[in-house]
């Protein structure tokens, strides 16, 4: 979403020959995130301008990318509301743009609820719940490229720039989360394709009738595979704290999870492992944001993101009693 990849005007009109999509009107570059280059694009056909977003790949290859806009396109046709990919003349939704893969998809409507309260939260969770439920029956599989062997093999990079008391806590917390992911337990929760990074900023809601309506999920390029409470915890440590100090709102928490447990029930092993996905989910944006933090790539417009929001979080969950992680419950 920061633009790493230029494009000139010239540069999409042409590239956009092989589209149904009507002339160019603007490209204007995105400056949130700091994976893709991103940028709106308005297009005019027959007197009328549409609206899409542009993304040019920076890490992911023409590989991997079909996992990530195939889902966008089963979840559309199933109700949930997501960006669907717009498939060129020859069908095909991926392409090459300046030598990189390159997309076009719809653009939702409406803007980020950045200081959500318990009824965006439970719309939210409603709508993850359907979203798991929806990817069941998708027939590719990848798994989520940011889980644990990442954190592990990220752990020797980063390192190096932690003072001991950081160092400990997360060779300590990749310790843990290996023991369970490789524990009975692990490997008995229900799970399939998941969005992994759904942050505030990665949902729209509309305003209807003077009321903000959830207008869809975005950016699905850190989805694969994973245990569909892993997803719903990443969810929570975004939606539902203070952002100040990490801390749980309960309210809030209490909110998304019975919302999404009223569309997909939670066992009781799930329960039993709510504050461990919890950590897990801090742990693995701290690990993600050091790294983008302490070893930056160039860009146009490049934000990184303070990687000690997240370690506030991962010391919060860590400080979490059974009935503090059972307040945030159903």
């Amino acid at each position: 979403m920061a633009v790493f990849t230029t494009v000139s005007h010239d540069e999409i009109a042409s590239w956009l020959l092989d589209y149904d999509l009507g002339e160019v009107r603007e490209l204007r570059g995105i400056a949130s995130g700091i994976e893709n280059s991103n940028f709106f694009l308005t297009t005019e056909q027959d007197g009328r301008t549409r609206e899409y977003v542009l993304t040019i790949f920076e890490r992911l290859t023409f590989d991997q990318l079909p996992y990530y806009l195939h889902l966008m396109a089963h979840l559309a046709t199933r109700g949930i509301t997501v960006p669907a990919p717009i498939p060129a003349r020859d069908g095909e939704i991926l392409r090459a743009l300046k030598g990189k893969p390159a997309t076009v998809v719809t653009r939702l409507p409406g803007a980020s609820q950045l200081a959500p309260d318990a009824e965006h939260c439970a719309e939210v969770g409603d709508m993850l719940a359907r979203m798991h439920l929806a990817g069941q029956d998708y027939p590719r599989q990848q798994p989520n490229l940011r889980s644990l062997p990442w954190w592990q093999q990220t752990e020797a990079e980063i390192v190096p720039f932690l003072d001991v008391q950081q160092r400990t806590l997360l060779q300590q917390e990749i310790a843990h989360q290996a023991a369970f992911f490789g524990s009975a337990d692990y490997a008995a929760l229900p799970g399939g394709p998941c969005h992994c990074d759904l942050f505030r900023d990665n949902a729209l809601f509309e305003e209807v009738g003077g009321h903000h309506r959830l207008g869809g999920f975005f950016d699905f390029y850190f989805a694969g595979n994973d245990k569909w409470l892993f997803d719903l915890a990443v969810t929570v440590n975004d939606w539902c704290i203070d952002l100040a100090s990490g801390e749980l709102d309960n309210a809030r928490a209490h909110a998304m999870v019975q919302a999404y447990h009223a569309v997909r029930p939670l066992s009781a092993t799930e329960a039993a492992h709510w504050r461990d996905m919890l950590r897990a989910g801090a742990l693995r944006f701290w690990v993600s944001r050091l790294w983008d933090f302490y070893l930056p790539r160039e860009a146009d417009m490049l934000q990184p993101h303070d990687p000690t929001h997240f370690e506030r979080i991962l010391r919060r969950r860590l400080a979490m009693t059974a009935d503090a992680a059972a307040l945030a419950w159903i």
